[in-house]
C-alpha cells in the first residue's frame, strides 16, 4: 500500500515538473522583415502592376486600327486600283524580295513601305508620264503570316502566328504581361536575315552603341522595360518581324550583349562576376567583336550610367576587371574592320574549298 502512494506521489511531482517546464518555455521567436524589404517589394509589385497595365492598355489602343502603320512586306496580296483606269487596276502578291510589277511602272519596290505611303509613290509615277492627278488606292488582301516567339518571365510563353505589324507592346500582351520575377530588361533577338528597322538603330543610339556605316548592327538589342512601360518611351516599342525572339530574364541577373556567341541573362545572386568572368559565361567574343570599345551600362534607380571597359585588356591581365553589379549590361560591340576581314576569310576558305573539291 505505502509502495503504491509512493509511485503515485513521484508520478504527480513529474508531471507537475513537465507542466512547468512547459510554461517557461521562451515563446517561438517571429520572423522579422525588415521595413526596407518591405517597402521594396511594395515598390517592385507596384511598378509590375503598372508594366502590365500599360501593355493592357496599348493592347485595347491598337484595336481601332491594328494595321494603319503597318509595313508591306514578302508575300503579301495587294489590291491596287487607279479610278476610272480599269486596265490598271491588278492584285499583285509581294516577291520574296519585296517588289511588284504594276503596267506602265514596271518593278517597283514595295518592301518596308505603309500602303499610303505606296498609294503616293504610284500617283507620282503615274503622273511623271502618263496621267493627270490619278487617283489610287492600295488595299493589303491578304497579310503574310508572321511566327514571333516570347520566353521567359511571361505569363504565356510561346510561339505567336501573328498578320499585319507587330510592335514588342502587342506581343507581350499576347503572352499574358510579365510576370512577378519579370527583370528590368528585354532582349530582342533578330536573325540574320532580317533587314534591321529604322527605330532599332535609334534605340541602340540611346544605348551609346555604336553603329559601323554600311554595316548592319548587332543582331540582339536591349530594350529598357523600365523606360518602355514605366516613361512610355514608346520609341522602343519597335515593329517585330518574322523570326524575332522576345527573351523577358527574370530578376537578379547581369546581362552580356552584341558580339558574344551566346547572348543572354545569367544569374548573379550571391556571385561576385566581373567583366571577363561574363563575357566567357556568354561563350567569349566572336571574331568580329569590337573588345577596347566593350561598354557597362548600368542603372541606379532611373539614371543611366556608361562606363567604358577594355575587354582585350582584362583578358591579358592588363587592365582591372570590374566587377558586376545585378542588372549590368556589358555591351561588345562589333568592329567594322574585323567584320571586314572576318568575312573575307570566310569567303576565301569558301573559295579554296570548292577549288580543292573540284580536284579531287
Amino acid at each position: 500500500m505505502v509502495s503504491r502512494i509512493s509511485n503515485a506521489f513521484i508520478g504527480c511531482l513529474l508531471l507537475i515538473s513537465f507542466i512547468s517546464s512547459c510554461a517557461s518555455a521562451p515563446p517561438s521567436k517571429k520572423e522579422v522583415i525588415s521595413p526596407d524589404l518591405h517597402f521594396k517589394e511594395v515598390e517592385s509589385s507596384k511598378q509590375l502592376r503598372a508594366m502590365n497595365e500599360m501593355i493592357l492598355v496599348n493592347s485595347f489602343s491598337r484595336k481601332g486600327d491594328p494595321y494603319r502603320d503597318y509595313k508591306i512586306g514578302p508575300d503579301d496580296l495587294l489590291e491596287i486600283s487607279v479610278f476610272d483606269v480599269e486596265k490598271l487596276n491588278k492584285t499583285v502578291r509581294v516577291s520574296s524580295q519585296g517588289n511588284i510589277s504594276l503596267p506602265l511602272i514596271g518593278t517597283l519596290r514595295v518592301k518596308g513601305l505603309t500602303a499610303n505611303e505606296l498609294e503616293k509613290e504610284i500617283r507620282q509615277l503615274l503622273a511623271e508620264k502618263y496621267l493627270q492627278d490619278p487617283q489610287v488606292s492600295v488595299f493589303v488582301k491578304e497579310y503574310r503570316s508572321q511566327r514571333i516567339s516570347v520566353i521567359g518571365a511571361v505569363e504565356k510563353p510561346g510561339v505567336f502566328e501573328v498578320s499585319g505589324q507587330k510592335t514588342i507592346l502587342d506581343l507581350l500582351a499576347m503572352a499574358g504581361g510579365l510576370k512577378e520575377d519579370a527583370g528590368q530588361l528585354l532582349f530582342l533577338i533578330r536573325p540574320s536575315s532580317n533587314s534591321s528597322a529604322p527605330p532599332l538603330e535609334e534605340a541602340a543610339a540611346q544605348r551609346g552603341e555604336r553603329a559601323e556605316p554600311g554595316l548592319p548592327i548587332p543582331q540582339t538589342f536591349v530594350i529598357d522595360l523600365g523606360d518602355l512601360l514605366v516613361k512610355g518611351n514608346l520609341t522602343l516599342n519597335v515593329p517585330l518581324l518574322h523570326g524575332d525572339l522576345l527573351n523577358i530574364p527574370m530578376s537578379g541577373k547581369i546581362y552580356v550583349a552584341g558580339e558574344v556567341k551566346a547572348p543572354g541573362g545569367f544569374p548573379i545572386k550571391g556571385k561576385s562576376i566581373t567583366v571577363g568572368q561574363s563575357v566567357a559565361m556568354a561563350g567569349g567574343p566572336t571574331p568580329k567583336a569590337d573588345g577596347p570599345e566593350t561598354k557597362i551600362i548600368r542603372y541606379a534607380g532611373k539614371e543611366k550610367e556608361i562606363l567604358s571597359v577594355n575587354l582585350d585588356a582584362i583578358q591579358k591581365g592588363e587592365e582591372e576587371d570590374l566587377v558586376l553589379k545585378e542588372n549590368d549590361i556589358v555591351m561588345v560591340p562589333k568592329s567594322g574592320r574585323k567584320a571586314f576581314f572576318t568575312e573575307l576569310w570566310e569567303f576565301l576558305k569558301g573559295r579554296v574549298g570548292s577549288v580543292a573539291l573540284g580536284t579531287l
